[in-house]
């Protein structure tokens, strides 16, 4: 299967291809095309998963091409040679055991929003394409293996979100979707600027080169220190690290419920996945120096996310400062430096995308019923719609990190990380967050489905038939990884042991 992966970034394309061929008021097969591409591409992702050989830290089903090559006089390469005329940017493809995770998360919570997405009844085909083309920039990032094609895949991903938010996005939607596009604008241009800085300084974009002539020959370090904070700034915008958070709270509210999973499932990923890869898989030694305000950022997002869900009335909003909180926990794995708390901070990357999806869909199943978010409008739900208030208490359980579910595994690890380095106080006051997670995540579920039904409420209808296969398929994933950790820890372990993490 050698081109593999360059299947799974084209079989979207050609899901738009025949979108577009298909009348705009033949919504039902432009449904059936957008739904039938999308769980293809989760069938492929799951079999590069089993085919993976998990006891190679290596790339594999590695695709190499030269894409494009322009002359650049007087460029001298980092490493010894002569002057390089003639830049070669190749078209370099690869999973190993760090991006195949991401990568078959990401699928499955697609093919979940897709099926999720038969509520949109405005604009069907538009809607289909411009998810078609979110999907391909998603499945690019985690499968590029050269900086430019990162780059290009991750715009692709956002111009989607923009138009996905401005168009079917609920009332302030336009705003909310510009607010996207500027933070997370500004996010890819310091990102570029890295990159092109890295250009300049190895004469090459593929990413094992430019690691291989680092190892040969370090940066200065003050260098190597500003293109780190660079990429720390670039990646925390998209994570997102506080004080770069508040285009999350913004957006997830008047987002509809497939892109929310999309968003806090998938493309939020993207910012701890850029720094292990690029800050951490480059600049070991200076990113390690960084590890103290990891720590300090990591309990922020931790306590900040879980004060403001806590007081807030949104059912939505409090979803998304949940993952504000959750995504503390992975800047403690990564703070930690090591194989544990490395490993753990991928676990919480998985298990928080298909919590999250699952979160966000059910989040969106009580808003079409109801037309509404806000907690002083929702109660007694749970009597009219128990199908959606059971899976509600199963993905806040999942979100808390209760044993034998995914969430737990990568809290446990992460801190367990961090707990073996000096920054032992730090874990376990990190430690705590399992009781703020129970506080505003219990609280929202309890106050929701449970009390009494308000007269305007009494009509509402459980989740329809065509809910359940994407709430089966996320639930199976969390309790799949809950019960049987390996799955994910033996495919991930060579890849994270390759990566030079210092000794704390």
């Amino acid at each position: 299967m050698t081109h593999v992966l360059s299947l799974l970034l084209v079989l979207p394309l050609v899901g738009m291809l025949i979108v577009a061929g298909i009348p705009r008021d033949k919504t039902t097969a432009i449904r059936a095309v957008g739904i039938a591409v999308s769980i293809l591409a989760l069938l492929l992702s799951l079999v590069i998963w089993f085919l993976f050989d998990r006891g190679l830290g290596t790339l594999q089903f590695t695709e190499h091409g030269q894409w494009f090559a322009f002359p650049l006089p007087g460029l001298e390469p980092f490493q010894s040679g002569p002057p390089v005329t003639l830049v070669r940017v190749g078209y370099d493809l690869g999973v190993d055991g760090l991006s195949l995770p991401l990568l078959a998360m990401s699928t499955l919570v697609a093919a979940a929003a897709m099926v999720a997405s038969w509520r949109t009844v405005e604009r069907v085909k538009a809607y289909t394409l411009w998810f078609l083309l979110l999907e391909t920039g998603v499945n690019g990032i985690w499968t590029a293996q050269n900086l430019l094609l990162f780059f290009i895949f991750f715009e692709l991903a956002l111009i989607a979100l923009f138009f996905l938010v401005g168009i079917w996005g609920s009332e302030g939607r336009v705003r909310a979707a510009y607010e996207l596009l500027l933070y997370n604008g500004l996010g890819s241009l310091i990102m570029l600027i890295v990159f092109v800085a890295l250009f300049l300084a190895t004469g090459t974009y593929d990413i094992r080169e430019i690691r291989a002539a680092f190892e040969r020959q370090a940066l200065l370090p003050g260098e190597q220190m500003w293109l780190v904070i660079g990429l720390l700034v670039a990646f925390g915008i998209k994570l997102p690290i506080f004080p770069f958070h508040t285009w999350v709270k913004n957006v997830h509210p008047v987002a509809s419920a497939p892109v929310s999973m999309m968003l806090s499932g998938v493309l939020l990923k993207v910012g701890a996945y850029g720094l292990i890869r690029f800050a951490l898989g480059f600049f070991p030694e200076t990113f390690a120096r960084l590890a103290p305000l990891l720590v300090a950022l990591g309990l922020i997002n931790v306590f900040y996310g879980a004060l403001l869900a806590f007081v807030d009335r949104d059912f939505k909003r409090i979803i998304a400062y949940s993952s504000i909180s959750q995504m503390g926990i992975v800047l403690l794995g990564l703070a930690a430096l090591n194989q544990i708390g490395l490993l753990g901070a991928l676990f919480q990357l998985v298990s928080h995308g298909l919590i999250s999806a699952l979160l966000f869909f059910l989040a969106g199943v009580t808003y079409a019923e109801t037309h509404t978010s806000s907690l002083d409008r929702l109660s007694g739900l749970g009597a009219r719609m128990p199908r959606t208030a059971g899976f509600l208490m199963f993905a806040a359980l999942a979100s808390l990190g209760v044993p034998l579910l995914s969430g737990f595994v990568g809290e446990w690890l992460a801190l367990l990380g961090l707990f073996t380095t000096p920054f032992r106080p730090f874990a376990i006051i990190g430690a705590l967050s399992i009781v703020t997670s129970a506080l505003y995540i219990l609280r929202a579920v309890m106050r929701a489905m449970h009390g009494p039904l308000p007269d305007a409420l009494a009509h509402v209808q459980d989740a329809r038939s065509a809910d359940m296969a994407p709430i089966a398929a996320l639930s199976l994933g969390i309790v799949l990884l809950g019960v049987f950790p390996f799955l994910m820890g033996d495919l991930a372990h060579a890849s994270l042991a390759a990566i030079e993490a210092l000794p704390s």
